[in-house]
């Protein structure tokens, strides 16, 4: 809904619109029944970062969460070997296969850590993780020339999978399935030309994956790596991806969801604040339907939950009136990270 009246939030029908997510998965998205896990995550953060995880009654946060513990990937029972270890990314595929095709059920990264995200949002302790089981599933997966394979059944490998693998083992509080010199290698062998970050080396540059890297070494305390000069090209190139709202790559349109990829990557490098926040916000709230809830990446276009949740974190980014902070490194809130910190705490404590 592109109009003057658009730009206040429509807070009670965004929270809505994400608890219908939760309830059923609409057809518009049964192509995406496979990765479940995530689409339950934007929800969940979704209504997190609007201050409202109370509206998710606690038979049903139970619900859920029982949920993603069954999606858990545990050790082989006779060899005992931890490397397909994970989350899942849905129900559908959740089944028990014979011997021959067993390594076929394997956990998937970005459904592991999108799992953690929400068991985090919706306060669980945790406690029936198999921590050990799914660190060894994350070291199973790092390649050679220090990226991630998404899944051990056959996938595609790159710098997506190096931010799941790093917010994993944070979340974890545990980098023993991480090889940081060889992720950090591969990260700064990716920086392009231009300045900005690929998906992999000689790939074009790109926002989303910019973020996943600078993420990954905030996360790993690498960010010193960075010489000066690529520190400043990097802010250059973030900077000019600001039209209105923000892009993803030069000559492309603006995205919502860019209002976060990009501009949480500029929070990580303390530049956000050289941006147009007013130009950002009015291109944001452009998107946002007011009837029915949910933001689109145009315009009078579909809203999705991905960038429903993504638009409201760009939005926290800038400071938003009744949003709760978003914590950029691991796209979650403040209070679901606090709900972290008291966790490693007690590991701490433990060990």
């Amino acid at each position: 809904m592109n109009s003057k009246e658009n730009q206040e939030l429509a807070h009670r029908q965004h929270v809505k619109y994400f608890m219908r997510f939760l309830n059923v998965l609409p057809s518009s998205l049964s192509s995406h029944d496979t990765t479940r896990v995530t689409i339950a995550y934007f929800a969940v953060s979704g209504l997190d970062v609007l201050g409202s995880i109370s509206s998710v009654p606690l038979d049903m946060r139970s619900r859920i969460i029982e949920w993603i513990y069954r999606l858990q990937v545990q050790p082989n029972k006779d060899t005992g070997d931890m490397s397909m270890c994970g989350f899942q990314g849905s129900s559908t595929i959740n089944i028990e296969l014979d011997d021959a095709n067993s390594h076929y059920r394997c956990g998937h990264l970005a459904m592991t850590y999108t799992g953690l995200c929400i068991l985090l949002a919706l306060g669980d302790d945790l406690s029936r993780l198999n921590r050990r089981a799914l660190i060894e599933g994350v070291k199973a997966l790092q390649t050679e020339e220090g990226n991630f394979a998404a899944t051990l059944s056959g996938c595609e490998s790159d710098m997506r999978f190096v931010y799941c693998a790093a917010c994993i083992s944070y979340i974890l509080d545990d980098w023993s399935g991480f090889d940081v010199t060889k992720a950090t290698d591969y990260i700064i062998k990716s920086i392009g030309y231009d300045y900005g970050i690929a998906q992999c080396p000689e790939l074009e540059s790109h926002g989303g994956t910019t973020f996943c890297a600078l993420a990954t070494l905030a996360l790993t305390n690498q960010l010193d790596k960075l010489s000066e000069t690529q520190v400043e090209g990097l802010k250059r190139w973030l900077l000019f991806r600001q039209v209105d709202g923000f892009q993803g790559r030069p000559n492309k349109p603006v995205d919502t969801c860019y209002s976060f990829w990009v501009g949480a990557s500029l929070k990580i490098l303390d530049t956000l604040h050289m941006t147009n926040f007013a130009n950002n916000r009015r291109y944001v709230y452009e998107t946002q339907d007011v009837v029915v809830g949910g933001f689109s990446k145009w315009p009078d276009t579909c809203t999705d939950p991905m960038h429903t949740y993504l638009g409201l974190a760009g939005l926290s980014l800038v400071g938003e009136n009744g949003l709760l902070e978003i914590v950029p490194t691991l796209n979650i809130t403040n209070r679901a990270f606090e709900h972290l910190k008291s966790l490693h705490d007690q590991w701490s404590k433990e060990s």
